[in-house]
């Protein structure tokens, strides 16, 4: 009967949960890649995700597409990534046809707190904001996690946490703490050793169980020079990252010796305007070997400035120019999906 299967799917949960199998299928047939690495582990903390994400690394899950799209973007192609600070600017981004997205640390610093990218937003704080734009898209979603908020042990505590937010990826960089943007001036890195531990935690995590892609970032380039960033980046690889990004490369050589130093791991290009590192195309990018191409600043910088000028406009006495269609708006925030929903109801009686 119906109530006896529900009856042995729960005892097989129960089970699950306390010998801490996390149900996660194993990736699909293939050669070994740091894409496809980590799957089908057994992890030491119980994540009840299944009923939400399939089961872990399954089809459905976040960072399963997300390797997907990895994947098909090695071919060369590229994949272009606005960078977003809320759930409204992810969900615009969704709405504009974009595959993935990034939850830009100096952005959500910004539009949280209307503070810098000095290491002063904490973990908590990034977590709350990941949960609003994941729960607003469907898209993956990549996240900045900073340092990992600690030592090894913080590092392996983040991934989780990010994990079970519903990211798809997550960021580690070798910056000393309090990290700070990688554009700005004033940052370090830690030694060569801490760098690759940090990753290897990261990597852990994933390995015991973390439905989640590990993105390794070295800001070694400003800090010591190009072959220290280039070696760590070969170190970051061969530790088990799947996206590997060298911050603040400043010629297009340095870009392409970037790509040429990790020729089969997916790689960032970071196009902050008014950075350090030349802005190319897209397609020029993936020409290079670049898989994804962030744009962290964009639509911060762009929603800003559109809201200086109203405020111009309305201290001057001038009408606001610009002004989204009221009816537009509504639809975007989800108005009229709303509405559709209420109608289901609307005349609902207890013999329906």
């Amino acid at each position: 009967s119906t109530m006896r299967s529900w009856v042995l799917v729960l005892a097989v949960l129960s089970l699950a949960v306390r010998g801490g199998v996390c149900f996660q299928v194993a990736s699909p047939p293939g050669p070994r890649s740091p894409v496809w690495a980590g799957a089908g582990r057994r992890c030491p903390f119980p994540i009840a995700r299944i009923a939400m994400q399939s089961a872990a690394g399954g089809s459905g899950s976040p960072a399963a597409r997300l390797r997907e799209k990895l994947a098909g973007a090695m071919g060369p192609g590229i994949l272009t990534m606005p960078c977003c600070f809320d759930a409204l600017s992810a969900k615009l981004v969704q709405r504009s046809g974009f595959e993935i997205t990034f939850m830009s640390g100096f952005s959500t610093s910004a539009a949280k707190l209307a503070l810098p990218d000095t290491g002063l937003i904490s973990y908590g704080e990034m977590l709350d904001a990941g949960r609003d734009i994941c729960s607003a898209v469907s898209i993956p979603v990549l996240a900045d996690g900073d340092t990992g908020y600690g030592n090894a042990m913080n590092v392996k505590r983040t991934v989780r946490g990010y994990a079970q937010t519903g990211f798809a990826a997550i960021m580690i960089e070798d910056q000393v703490a309090p990290k700070r943007c990688g554009h700005t001036r004033g940052k370090q890195v830690v030694g060569r050793e801490e760098a690759i531990q940090r990753v290897k935690a990261a990597v852990d995590a994933r390995n015991e169980g973390a439905d989640i892609l590990i993105l390794a970032r070295t800001d070694a380039r400003s800090v010591i020079g190009m072959e220290e960033a280039l070696e760590r980046i070969r170190l970051f690889v061969a530790a088990g990252a799947d996206i590997v990004f060298l911050e603040a490369p400043q010629t297009v050589e340095e870009m392409q010796a970037f790509c040429d130093a990790a020729p089969d791991t997916p790689k960032l290009a970071n196009m902050l305007e008014g950075g350090k590192t030349p802005i190319l195309p897209p397609k020029e990018l993936g020409e290079m070997g670049f898989q994804i191409a962030a744009y962290p600043l964009t639509l911060m910088s762009t929603a800003v400035n559109a809201m200086n000028m109203a405020l111009e406009d309305l201290k001057e006495g001038r009408e606001v120019q610009g002004i989204l269609p009221f009816a537009e708006l509504r639809d975007i925030v989800g108005f009229n999906d709303y509405y559709a929903e209420e109608e289901r109801y609307k005349d609902y009686t207890v013999d329906d």
